[in-house]
């Protein structure tokens, strides 16, 4: 039962991470009129979660969650430069950084002090891997976690951009919600090598929204 609970607090929308300050692309894909409407952002959401969560982030806490269980510091840091190599623009590396820095102050907020501090500041996943394993979460229950914090921040971000309602957005989170558990199996049965993101279209969004003359989110 408390484990469950530690698991709603991950996925909380009120985790306090910054997490409503970004849209990672999708402001500027809106601004281009790539992103109109409900369907279009749905498969804006669907090309994400089948490249980069499934290729690259998931698989990726999973070794960070187990280097934790082994204690193993070396292969902790070597994941979390593979991580931020998946950044493919300034922008989303300095989002990972700055979820990081934020989510270790949640930790040390909760009294968890841990000498791989210079580690766990440089990326949100790396923290949410730690935390799970610290407190003997499973991990398909982290990997839930992040899903569904990942999923519920692009949509309301959507919701504000787009824009969508507030009907139409949570009709998002329960459609694209029913595919997690699948996309989980299949990103923990990845090999190393075939470990990567590929999101051209997020990448070059990213890329124009660094230098977009008005916007609302930080990415």
């Amino acid at each position: 039962m408390l484990q469950y609970l530690r698991n709603l607090q991950l996925a909380s929308a009120n985790l306090p991470v910054g997490g409503f300050t970004y849209s990672q692309g999708l402001e500027w894909a809106v601004e281009a009129k790539w992103v109109t409407n409900q369907i279009e952002t749905k498969d804006w959401l669907l090309q994400q979660m089948y490249s980069t969560l499934r290729f690259c982030d998931l698989p990726i806490l999973a070794r960070l969650h187990q280097c934790t269980i082994n204690q193993d510091e070396q292969g902790f840091s070597y994941w979390i430069k593979n991580l931020l190599r998946q950044r493919e623009t300034c922008e989303l590396r300095l989002e990972e950084q700055q979820r990081g820095k934020a989510f270790f102050r949640f930790l040390e907020g909760l009294g968890f002090i841990h000498p791989w501090q210079n580690l766990l500041i440089q990326s949100q996943i790396a923290g949410f891997a730690w935390y799970g394993a610290t407190n003997k979460m499973s991990l398909e229950d982290i990997q839930i976690s992040w899903s569904y914090s990942w999923l519920e921040s692009n949509i309301m971000a959507a919701i504000k951009l787009v824009p969508l309602g507030q009907q139409a957005g949570q009709q998002l989170i329960y459609q694209l919600s029913t595919l997690l558990p699948s996309i989980i199996t299949q990103a923990n049965a990845i090999e190393d090598n075939d470990i990567g993101a590929g999101s051209p279209l997020v990448a070059i969004a990213s890329s124009c929204h660094e230098n977009q003359y008005s916007r609302l989110f930080r990415s």
